[in-house]
């Protein structure tokens, strides 16, 4: 048993210092330092990333075939030895199938040229051997998500970084005590209003309320001093007569119109006047808010062509009291291609938003350079409150303890760039026709090119948001913004917003986003 014994012991002795030799050649065969440490090794690769080598490309590929005794590539833990290869070839065709066999690694990108072409956009994390790219810092984080598609206007030389995107809507968020102090007045006077048209023998005794705007919809942005709210009040059976092929303004007529209507005393040839009743509204809520002795209310003065009735409370908190018609029947023809949510929220959701009502606001079309006082304007703020509380096509996205998305996050951002803009710039004339509902338009049409959540990924919000300004800048220099719910009503139409003011706020974004939003910091 002795002698049994020692000859196995001598074999363990023999396979042990036979190991070292195994394992002492690095992966591509160089020679390695034992006393270097992995990560100077590591370090030593130029190409070297945060998950592992990056494959080189071009000429500079085969040039590191040559040059590996010089430079040796750090091995993987784990990774086999493999013998050096003898060509440039067969070098490339080791690193792929090394690259592929290794668990944990990604399959080798194809070679990219070292140049972006002219006139093109260099995709993410993509630069060209002349250019250093500065040193990662926190921000610089990996990048899980698909791309974001969307139109290319030009080459962009330098995007802003997350970092200080984030920075801007922390600065946007509203604090809990300033929204509830403000929900509380707002509320009181809509509410005290409210019930006296209810209560008193008028016109509007069956008005409801119905909250819409960016506050309801949580894309408030700066300070909650701003509130949109509807008086709807419901139509008894009503046709409709679109108002010179527009899709969006349209004549009401009453398809039965008995004695004890109320409405009666507000028609024109049978046709109900949007300006007769708005002003009746108006008389009787100025009339309203004189007995509000609590509360510091005024009315604004009327705004051309506006369909709201503007109180200012406090002398700080704006709102804009909207009366609307509501309407069960079925949407108008204009809306049959317009909300096109299938690939984002599903055709159910859009069968099941049309089955909801519609209304129509006393807004005026534009005739030259007076208005229409008899129109109606179709309204579908109630839908679109609804998509932005409902945006993901999962459907618990951004939920308490779900995925996030960055949806509302870049409609904020773009927004804010458009009031900063109106802000530095009040003194043009260019400025004063763009409202924020161009933005979320534009926004909306956005999401439908890019219905997945994973393409709108937090980690993204650079992309994304510049995806984003990439659309609406085309919509700015077509002269074409469709209506999301109206496809032939265009909302840069030279009869509603001139070529220059287009071009002036197209150049002022342009020259925004090249040098990294500087009136960010302005105010």
């Amino acid at each position: 048993m002795q002698p049994r014994h020692g000859k196995a012991t001598r074999r363990a002795s023999e396979a042990r210092a036979t190991a070292p030799e195994a394992s002492a050649p690095s992966a591509r065969g160089a020679p390695t330092d034992p006393n270097e440490s992995p990560a100077a090794r590591e370090a030593a690769q130029p190409n070297a990333g945060k998950f592992g080598p990056a494959r080189e490309s071009g000429s500079r590929q085969k040039k590191s075939a040559q040059d590996t005794q010089e430079r040796p590539p750090a091995r993987e833990l784990g990774a086999r030895p493999k013998k050096a290869p003898q060509r440039a070839k067969d070098a490339r065709l080791s690193d792929a199938t090394s690259a592929a066999g290794t668990e944990g690694r990604e399959p080798p990108a194809a070679p990219e040229p070292a140049f972006s072409r002219a006139g093109s956009r260099r995709s993410r994390g993509a630069r060209c051997s002349a250019e250093p790219r500065p040193p990662p810092g926190p921000w610089d984080l990996p990048n899980p998500g698909l791309p974001v598609s969307g139109p290319i206007l030009g080459r962009r030389e330098s995007a802003p970084r997350t970092w200080k995107l984030r920075a801007v809507l922390e600065k946007l968020r509203l604090s809990r005590e300033d929204v509830s102090t403000a929900a509380t007045v707002v509320n009181s006077v809509v509410d005290h209003l409210l019930r006296r048209l209810q209560q008193c023998e008028s016109e509007f005794k069956g008005v409801e309320l119905l909250r819409t705007g960016s506050y309801y919809e949580r894309v408030k942005i700066s300070a909650p001093n701003e509130f949109d709210v509807m008086f709807k009040l419901e139509l008894p059976r009503i046709q409709l007569e679109e108002y010179s092929n527009t899709g969006a303004y349209y004549f009401v007529k009453f398809k039965r119109n008995p004695k004890e209507n109320p409405l009666r005393q507000f028609l024109e040839d049978e046709i109900l006047s949007a300006s007769k009743m708005l002003s009746k509204f108006r008389k009787i809520i100025k009339e309203e808010i004189k007995n509000m002795q609590d509360t510091d209310v005024i009315m604004e003065k009327k705004r051309r062509g506006s369909p709201a009735v503007t109180l200012l409370i406090r002398n700080e908190i704006s709102v804009d009291i909207i009366l609307a018609l509501e309407s069960k029947s079925s949407w108008p023809a204009s809306t049959q291609e317009g909300l096109p949510i299938k690939n984002w929220l599903s055709a159910k959701v859009r069968t099941e938003l049309r089955r909801k009502p519609f209304y129509l606001v006393p807004k005026h079309a534009k005739e030259g350079n007076s208005f229409q006082g008899e129109t109606w304007r179709l309204s579908f703020s109630h839908i679109e409150k609804e998509i932005l509380s409902n945006h993901g096509k999962s459907k618990t996205c951004c939920e308490k303890k779900e995925v996030k998305c960055c949806r509302k996050d870049c409609l904020k951002l773009m927004k804010y760039l458009l009031e900063r803009l109106k802000e530095k710039f009040k003194s043009e004339k260019h400025m004063d026709k763009f409202c924020s509902y161009h933005v979320k338009t534009a926004f909306f049409h956005v999401c439908t090119e890019n219905p997945q959540d994973s393409q709108w990924d937090p980690k993204d919000l650079e992309l994304c948001f510049d995806n984003c300004l990439t659309y609406f800048l085309q919509c700015l220099r077509t002269e074409k913004l469709d209506n999301y719910f109206i496809p032939a009503f265009n909302l840069f139409s030279s009869n509603l917003i001139d070529k220059k003011s287009k071009e002036f706020l197209s150049k002022q974004i342009e020259y925004e986003r090249n040098n990294e939003f500087p009136v960010f910091d302005e105010f």
